[in-house]
């Protein structure tokens, strides 16, 4: 199994800064609609999530700023590479996501895009609050002082 696969899941895209930025309260996995040259793209191993986010509007759920880049051996049939793509999500799900971004004023940001064991392109959406500047010191404070207690750990073990 390569570095890139979980359980499964050949991973195409992480959004790494999105733990950094957000407290992640629950994920969620979602379907994507794409064209074939979107999927021909993601096989090639191409997709940055880093800058996306995900917007409900028109009753759906939409992953807007999401960048698959042109198929290399693509015609002029190729698609644009910052579209809004339309989520697959259960009705219920979508209208406790809008909720949630609506009234409590959480933020729905993109963590994690990759095939499944089927080789169906999902991704997976963090319901997040955005961190304070003293809450990501205080994480940073945390994982430091984690890699610090292992390293002792191992000298004197």
């Amino acid at each position: 199994m390569s570095s890139n696969e979980k359980d499964g899941r050949k991973v195409i895209a992480e959004n790494r800064r999105a733990r950094h930025e957000y407290f992640i309260e629950d994920a969620i996995e979602a379907g994507l609609v794409l064209t074939g040259t979107e999927v021909k793209a993601l096989r090639e191993g191409k997709a940055n999530i880093a800058e996306s986010y995900a917007s409900p509007e028109e009753g759906d759920i939409w992953l807007i700023n999401a960048n698959i880049p042109e198929y290399s051996a693509g015609n002029r049939e190729n698609h644009e590479p910052k579209r809004k793509r339309k989520m697959l999500l259960h009705k219920r799900e979508i209208a406790r996501l809008a909720q949630a971004v609506d009234r409590k004023g959480y933020t729905l940001v993109p963590l994690r895009l990759y095939f499944n064991d089927r080789g169906i392109a999902k991704i997976e959406v963090g319901l997040a609050q955005g961190k304070k500047l003293h809450d990501k010191r205080d994480t940073s404070k945390e994982r430091d002082w984690t890699r610090q207690k292992q390293r002792l750990l191992r000298e004197r073990g």
